[in-house]
């Protein structure tokens, strides 16, 4: 048969056998030492010597059929496990598609926040969120019990609730978490948990002026405070992934040395004075920056739920009360400012005053008239309301309107609590307002308030920002700045009115008669004033839950700061005298305040 010729007859045959064992040499294993020719027919050794049979041509057909069909299935094999890869790929793809796309919506890279000296309060981390594939889970009970032990604030019912939905393929456990107990979840080796990493907002100084930073959701969005601010004013921006914001950091006038020694001073009084709680700022009185505020007891920032709190509420910009005999010094300005007293005017408060039925008295009276200086220094109530029916009650509410007392405020950290003054102001309504009752209003509002009175008369508006733009004055009802000097900013009093409130509220602090000699702080040359405001309640006020404040600035010879502290039902202690009011408590904090954070601020302290 022509199929069974001798190759060595058929030079063509031969070649192509040849071609064949080359072809074949490729895919077979490599022989040490040896190697195949097509000489003589054979296969001859590395050493000459023949070695096997010739191949007829038939064998070598063979052969080659089986080679390619040996190729062949490795082809269709690796055909298959390819397509295989990819449908999985196309299939897990649409699945995260589907069942993920929601929690993987856009989130939000923010700038950092840091202080008035570049100190760190909050910035963008990336932390593993947990979450489950309910489908997965072998043991649900075994799942929510281990977690249980690794997360003991989780919602247990709602967990077994969501793992026993085996259609859904994604179930948030917990964002956000720390890498410390993402490794205990990790080291359970549960099936069907698993992890991803997100932005998440980290607050390094935890609750130190949380109120006022504010917070975020879970997709890093402000939802209060500073965060808020930011959101509105196009500082964040939305990111797939873990990008983070490309902006400057946001700096605040915050100090954070001076917000330290304010919170750790409250915190203090708190325990010494047995306050419910306690609010205080520092303010610089000709920018308007906030360099200090806090509100305690405090809240963390990374706490949604301590923010529903009523004992931790915000008492200083989001509450309004009555904050007493500290408004004594806008009655005092007013009467100067309208001219219709002077500092050494006499004021005869040796009897009660009645006014509508209602009959004021003072706590300690006087025999004879006093002055103006005095009826300021002593904290005469009489001589308050004397000199608010002297100015009267349509020039009273117009000068509290001009001071910005009546408006609405709002900061860079949110709206401030509106104020609250009486529906009808006739003259019992101008009497209490002298003296602090009857017009309820935030303790920062007042403070602004106070610091124009004290900086030579300008207006000005409290900000959280470290930037001179942000200073402006308060606004009519137009929106427009009320002023009448070149600066651009409102006036409400003379420099000369302006000068003598601070000679009057530095002897409030050095008088032997004053009700701030506890407040004196050596070089810092003090001044304030006390108010000590009893709470309303069910049916009238109550005079032993009171709110104890003192309003204090330094030094006084210049001003470059207000600090207003705020203790709220404070109890009568062994070191307050067993007596409940401000000269006793609210005046020696504000003293430990100033003494802390005047070096801090570059007051240089004068020794006389």
């Amino acid at each position: 048969m022509v199929l069974r010729r001798d190759i060595r007859r058929n030079g063509h045959a031969g070649s192509q056998v040849s071609g064949d064992l080359q072809l074949l040499s490729r895919f077979a294993p490599r022989q040490s030492k040896q190697h195949v020719t097509p000489q003589g027919g054979g296969m001859e050794q590395a050493g000459g010597a023949a070695s096997g049979k010739p191949v007829s041509h038939g064998e070598s057909l063979s052969l080659r059929l089986r080679s390619l069909s040996v190729m062949g299935l490795l082809f269709a094999f690796f055909v298959i496990l390819s397509g295989q890869l990819v449908s999985l790929a196309l299939r897990g793809q649409a699945m995260v598609t589907t069942s993920m796309s929601s929690p993987l919506a856009t989130a939000f890279a923010r700038p950092d926040i840091v202080d008035r000296n570049g100190r760190l309060i909050a910035t963008d981390v990336v932390l593993p969120s947990l979450f489950a594939d309910p489908a997965k889970i072998l043991d649900r009970d075994e799942v929510v019990e281990t977690l249980k032990t690794i997360l003991p604030d989780l919602n247990e019912k709602r967990l077994r609730k969501g793992l026993s939905d085996k259609k859904r393929r994604f179930l948030w456990i917990r964002r956000g978490l720390s890498t410390g107990l993402a490794q205990k979840i990790h080291d359970a080796g549960l099936p069907g948990l698993s992890f991803r990493f997100e932005m998440k907002r980290a607050y390094p100084l935890g609750r130190l002026a949380g109120h006022f930073v504010g917070g975020v959701d879970y997709t890093n969005r402000g939802i209060s405070g500073i965060e808020k601010y930011l959101d509105d004013h196009g500082l964040v921006e939305p990111v797939h992934g873990v990008a983070g914001a490309s902006g400057l950091p946001v700096r605040l006038s915050l100090d954070v040395g001076v917000q330290f020694a304010l919170e750790e001073e409250l915190s203090d009084a708190m325990k010494r004075f047995g306050a419910r709680a306690a609010s205080g700022v520092v303010l610089n009185i000709l920018s308007g920056e906030i360099v200090g505020a806090a509100s305690l007891p405090g809240v963390d920032p990374m706490l949604p739920v301590e923010w529903k709190e009523e004992a931790r509420r915000n008492r200083l910009s989001r509450g309004a009360f009555e904050l007493g005999s500290i408004f004594k010094l806008i009655s005092v300005a007013m009467a100067l400012e309208a001219g219709k007293v002077r500092p050494d005017t006499m004021v005869d408060i040796t009897k009660p005053l009645v006014e509508d039925g209602y009959s004021i008295s003072d706590s300690h009276g006087a025999a004879r008239p006093i002055s103006v200086r005095d009826v300021f220094v002593r904290s005469s109530n009489v001589g308050a309301g004397i000199l608010g029916l002297e100015v009267g009650a349509e020039k009273q509410k117009a000068f509290l309107e001009q001071l910005g007392l009546l408006s609405k405020l709002r900061t860079e950290a949110g709206p401030v609590e509106p104020p609250r003054g009486p529906k009808r102001w006739g003259r019992i309504e101008t009497v209490t307002v002298s003296y602090g009752h009857g017009l309820a209003i935030a303790p920062l509002q007042f403070a602004a308030g106070a610091a124009a009175l004290l900086n030579g008369g300008k207006l000005i508006r409290p900000t959280f920002l470290r930037d001179g733009s942000q200073r402006t004055a308060v606004k009519d009802d137009r929106g427009l700045p009320r002023s009448d000097d070149k600066t651009g900013l409102g006036r409400v009093v003379s420099p000369k009115t302006s000068q003598q409130l601070r000679i009057m509220m530095r002897a409030n602090v050095t008088d032997p008669k004053g009700t701030g000699r506890r407040a004196d702080v050596r070089g810092y040359r003090v001044g304030g004033k006390t108010g000590t405001a009893e709470l309303p309640g069910r049916g009238g006020y109550k005079k032993k839950s009171v709110i104890s404040s003192f309003l204090a600035a330094f030094p006084m010879d210049a001003p470059r700061y207000v600090v207003l502290v705020s203790l709220f039902e404070p109890q009568a202690t062994r070191e307050s005298g067993y007596k409940i009011v401000a000269s006793r408590n609210a005046a020696p904090v504000a003293g430990r305040i100033i003494s802390r954070i005047g070096p801090m601020l570059g007051v240089r302290a004068v020794f006389e």
